[in-house]
């Protein structure tokens, strides 16, 4: 079986990243960190994030990571929604448009409610339209602001 798991190069912030993630995300840890000499910062860092493997490695000689590539994380509930939100923006994070956001380090989020594809789909094509719209105007997604919008006739 093949292992495929995401690559996130760092310029030097990759353990530090690593920490990060698994305070935000449950089911997560920090696996093996290699280094290439034992007081020397990582090389790379090899992480869980919810499950999923990710491996974070040092060495960029600039910042890399554009909304090309992104983590999308579908979420149940508007607290769910709020907070990783606000976790991911939070101490230099820059909030998006359509649920999008970069955290401190860059890297892109797409922070989105599971009934997403409901409601900007569906044989409805008006309602779709409406709470598209409503989507287009949002930075953090608001579930019921979505619903309100396609409900409207």
């Amino acid at each position: 079986m093949l292992d495929i798991k995401p690559c996130l190069w760092f310029q030097s912030q990759a353990e530090d990243a690593a920490s990060f993630y698994v305070s935000v995300f449950p089911n997560s840890r920090v696996g093996s960190v290699m280094r290439g000499a034992p007081d020397a910062p990582p090389i790379a860092v090899e992480l869980v994030i919810d499950g999923k493997p990710v491996l974070a490695l040092n060495g960029r000689p600039q910042n890399g990571f554009t909304d090309a590539s992104s983590f999308v994380v579908t979420c149940e509930t508007q607290a769910d929604i709020d907070r990783y939100w606000d976790a991911l923006t939070r101490d230099g994070g820059a909030e998006g448009r359509c649920g999008w956001l970069t955290d401190r380090y860059g890297v892109s989020w797409q922070i989105v409610p599971r009934a997403l594809g409901s409601l900007l789909g569906g044989s409805d094509p008006a309602a779709s339209g409406r709470a598209m719209q409503a989507m287009l105007g949002m930075g953090k997604l608001d579930i019921a602001a979505l619903e309100r919008a396609r409900a409207t006739a």
